[in-house]
């Protein structure tokens, strides 16, 4: 029973912010007249020596009483007496817990916060770096159209910016306080619920007092955002295996983020990348399992819910060092422009190109040009070349109209210079976003 029932193991994570609300508890319960001005100062004299004394490594934890909360208490009232005993009214452990679940969240999503932005700064400055140049875009993981390197960049940066958001919504709904809800019907001491929500800088009290004590959902939207992070992360991960991968050989990352392999002394495996997207799997599960949790519980608390915790820990730290882990690869990975040109132009990435062409300079329909480059397309297949090397003769076999300015069109550098819609690839477009990121995130 003790095994099963003790949460010490995981919950003491939970010190500063156990800490904090007691802090903030004992104040209130002191101006209130609860208790007196001379306990207040007890509490708090002897609740700032525990924090230091788990700071230093030297708190005597002990499954025997199950949490971080009754290990902090029972040590104050070891150390101050009488008056360690009394910080415990007008509130409960299910209120005090779901005040320090919350601090913890709270000052999770500010961490991570500041690293995805660390993140986005990165890519901001390597797409600056790479406006221009060209490399493959793919559909289908198939050769579509050429983009350039930093326009690729900076899709991912909007994604981050996604991220923040949900974070930055997440912490809006999270930012109530539970504690003086107590148990789950509030007390009968007159505490001033509204002080400790703004000490501990909440924008106000939990309206409900079965709710407060009953709500994950702040944990569940942490849950939810770091999943959808992590996803993000894995598919810039997975873009960087195949980009080290010796058929593409795009980028090379150092061996600061790559190791080699026990029996093939040439490899160097993106190991860090692996890894990023291997953490997906954890965290997307973190998710569901507390989803599972939580579906059939009824109002208001339940001990099931001492297993929220440890999915919410675990993402958070898999997303924090993910995300570090991916900003030291942007900041580390050279690429190989002039590979990537090679490749920007290769499976007819240009017919596009052509087929606008017809459209703008022939007025010829989209449809019917498309059909057009189709069968240049196979025709320049079957020959094992590319679409500019095509003859004029040839192409007018299929076009009577088209002319010598075609060719123009079919370049990469001409492509990508050619893609000025409001989000599109052209160079000054990337260079533009790119300058406006680094503005916003300086």
């Amino acid at each position: 029973m003790e095994d099963i029932n003790a949460s010490i193991g995981f919950d003491k994570k939970l010190w500063r912010q156990d800490i904090q609300g007691s802090l903030a508890h004992a104040a209130m319960l002191g101006k209130v007249g609860v208790i007196s001005a001379e306990d207040v100062v007890s509490i708090s004299d002897g609740l700032k020596s525990i924090a230091a004394e788990i700071e230093a490594g030297g708190f005597p934890f002990t499954t025997a009483l199950e949490d971080i909360h009754m290990n902090i208490e029972a040590r104050l009232t070891e150390r101050i007496g009488e008056a360690g005993k009394r910080l415990h009214t007008g509130r409960s452990r299910n209120d005090q817990v779901a005040t320090d679940f919350r601090l913890w969240v709270r000052d999770a999503i500010d961490g991570i916060a500041i690293q995805i932005t660390g993140l986005m700064r990165a890519l901001a400055e390597r797409a600056a770096a790479h406006a221009a140049d060209p490399m493959p875009g793919f559909t289908h993981l198939q050769t579509a159209q050429p983009v350039t390197f930093g326009h690729h960049l900076l899709a991912y940066v909007e994604m981050l910016d996604r991220d923040r958001g949900r974070l930055a919504d997440a912490r809006r709904r999270l930012n109530v306080s539970p504690l003086g809800a107590a148990a789950l019907a509030g007390t009968s001491f007159p505490i001033d619920r509204a002080m400790t929500a703004a000490t501990l800088g909440f924008d106000r009290p939990a309206a409900n007092s079965l709710d407060a004590v009953s709500d994950r959902d702040f944990a569940l939207e942490f849950l939810s955002a770091a999943a959808i992070g992590a996803m993000h992360l894995s598919r810039f991960a997975e873009e960087i295996v195949i980009w080290c991968s010796a058929p593409y050989r795009f980028i090379r990352l150092s061996d600061a983020f790559t190791t080699g392999s026990s029996i093939m002394p040439q490899k160097r495996n993106p190991d860090a990348a692996e890894l990023v997207r291997a953490k997906t799997g954890r965290m997307t599960g973190a998710l569901v399992a507390l989803l599972t949790v939580m579906k059939g519980l009824p109002l208001a608390y339940a001990k099931d819910m001492q297993e929220d915790k440890e999915p919410v820990f675990d993402s958070a730290e898999s997303w924090a060092l993910s995300l570090a882990a991916t900003t030291g690869m942007v900041c580390d990975m050279t690429p190989d422009i002039a590979r990537m040109r090679k490749f920007a132009g290769s499976g007819f990435a240009t017919a596009t190109d052509l087929a606008d062409w017809l459209v703008r300079v022939l007025k010829l329909p989209f449809r019917s040009a498309h059909h057009i480059t189709g069968t240049l397309v196979g025709i320049a297949e079957k020959k094992g070349i590319d679409l500019a090397g095509l003859t004029l003769a040839e192409m007018r076999e299929v076009e009577p109209g088209i002319t010598a300015e075609v060719f123009s069109v079919l370049t990469v550098d001409a492509s990508v210079a050619s893609r000025t819609s409001l989000g599109g690839t052209a160079p000054a477009n990337v260079a533009r976003e790119a300058a406006g990121w680094l503005a916003v995130l300086a």
